[in-house]
């Protein structure tokens, strides 16, 4: 009798599932095979997709192996310009714009890798974000497609006369002839989508596949507006006899911004050195890493702070020994929901390493809020206008800045950074400075400040670029409201346009984290 014949040896296994974070790096790899001489995926950007929308990134993976994978957001489509690019609908490629109560599903790329092609793994992952448009209820999936085959074309005709001639079997084109054969149709073609896109001669194809499933919903309304209020304390810098004194005097500016309604309370940089005022210890080197006994104190107190007055605090900064033995300026984020983040101050001034011995921390980050995304950078920070365009690129919209300055040129360095970088940038910059005195703290004994916030400068914003300011070496603070989607607006359709007509050609900006 024969031996059964075991057909697992013969098995390939073939799944669409999630993307994670471990794909990341096998996905770059493929999508360099995948479109030899254009920009690929950088580590943050897929790491960006996971964290705003870990539903929409899909990955083929056959015999444990990615061989294909697909990346979307939710947008309200109506809301972009008909001759929106690629950076414009995925925020630069990081999709922090992902609207979860949009209408649209925008599919911004399908790869499949060469070697795996003509097995229907583009159409299983085309399905699947079908499935994923029942599932949220979704009126439409929009995609802009590449036409890859066009240079072939384009000195006999149009990008029209070539869509044209695709749609009616003429011409073959790999990804339009794959996206009409599945049920997409052509709503128009875009100019300049993606610039490195030679093949299409930087032409797509805005396709769309309508939800028949669909069911509207009337709570859903349009954004016309993401206010986002912030609270700018300026800090008096007073002689006190405990840490209750500070804990109270703290407790009371972040009660005024809750009351306010405040979504940000920000308080200025190395403000805890108040603590020194009963030290007693006259070595500033030795004062300051008596003042790092206090790190616990000063986060239990914000932790607790930011949840029950629901408002997310930026804790000014705090000097912290780490494990290390070494000394860092610390800047915290404390969330309304109890998590903590924290960022280091990368420059150091020759005033911080003579005196305290400060030590340098060496990453940009940016934080995710219930707000948007943010970034701290501080005091000395500001004045580097590479940090800055880091932050936006990893799609920070405000940078938060506490400062401490003791005399008026160190102030304005910082004020006029702040608002250089909102310019550049076309983001929202925020300032929050110490005032007043303390005698008998060494190299703490004189403030100046004027604190504010600022806005680029166009038509849509405030006169002047400032959205308010306090009066100069008073404490006090002050509110404002900056609107994110008048943000977004401005950056695709300002009277300047910074981000969009950076020449990256000539001159980047390289980040070695």
């Amino acid at each position: 009798m024969a031996e059964k014949l075991d057909l697992s040896q013969f098995e390939k296994k073939m799944i669409i599932r999630p993307m994670e974070h471990k794909d990341v790096k096998h996905i770059i790899s493929m999508q360099e095979v995948c479109f030899p001489g254009m920009e690929p995926w950088k580590v943050e950007h897929l790491e960006s997709h996971l964290d705003v929308f870990p539903d929409g990134q899909l990955v083929a993976e056959l015999d444990g192996d990615i061989i294909a994978s697909c990346s979307s957001l939710i947008i309200n489509f109506d809301e972009y310009d008909d001759r929106h690019t690629w950076d414009d609908v995925t925020d630069n490629g990081y999709i922090t714009n992902h609207n979860p109560d949009g209408y649209n599903l925008y599919g911004i790329e399908v790869m499949v890798h060469p070697d795996y092609r003509r097995m229907k793994v583009g159409h299983r992952l085309y399905e699947a974000r079908k499935d994923l448009a029942r599932q949220w209820n979704l009126k439409s999936i929009i995609i802009g497609g590449r036409i890859p085959n066009y240079y072939k074309h384009s000195d006999e005709m149009s990008p029209r006369e070539y869509v044209d001639a695709v749609g009616r079997h003429k011409i073959y084109d790999p990804v339009l002839s794959f996206q009409l054969l599945n049920g997409f149709t052509l709503m128009r073609i875009n100019p300049n989508y993606l610039p490195d896109d030679k093949r299409s001669q930087k032409y797509a194809t805005l396709m769309e596949w309508n939800n028949v499933d669909y069911r509207p919903s009337s709570k859903r309304h349009f954004k016309t507006s993401y206010p986002v209020r912030i609270c700018v304390v300026q800090y008096m810098m007073r002689k006190i006899n405990s840490f209750e004194e500070f804990a109270n005097q703290v407790e009371y500016f972040t009660d005024v911004a809750s009351d306010a309604k405040s979504d940000f309370v920000v308080f200025p940089e190395i403000f805890t050195t108040q603590l020194m005022s009963y030290l007693n210890i006259k070595s500033p080197s030795l004062a300051v890493r008596k003042l790092t006994d206090f790190t616990e104190e000063y986060i239990e107190l914000f932790t607790d702070l930011a949840v029950r007055y629901n408002v997310n605090i930026i804790g000014g900064s705090h000097f912290v020994k780490e494990e290390d033995d070494e000394i860092y300026n610390i800047a915290y984020l404390f969330r309304r929901d109890g998590t903590i983040e924290k960022q280091y101050k990368i420059h150091i001034t020759p005033n911080e390493r003579k005196w305290w011995g400060i030590s340098p921390g060496d990453s940009v980050r940016v934080f995710d809020t219930d707000c948007g995304k943010i970034a701290i950078q501080i005091c000395y920070d500001i004045e580097f206008p590479e940090l800055a365009r880091i932050a936006t690129d990893k799609g920070a919209k405000i940078i938060f800045t506490p400062f401490c300055t003791e005399d008026r040129q160190g102030y304005l360095r910082v004020r006029y950074c702040a608002q250089a970088r909102a310019v550049e940038n076309q983001i929202y910059t925020v300032i929050s400075g110490t005032v007043g005195n303390l005698p008998q703290t060494e190299n703490m004994d004189i403030q100046y400040a004027q604190s504010g916030i600022f806005a680029p400068s166009d038509f849509e914003f405030a006169r002047d670029g400032i959205v308010g300011e306090t009066n100069p070496n008073i404490e006090m603070v002050m509110i404002g409201d900056v609107d994110l989607e008048v943000l977004r607006r401005q950056r695709q359709s300002g009277t300047v346009r910074q981000l969009k007509d950076r020449r990256h050609d000539v001159y980047g900006v390289n980040y070695k984290k």
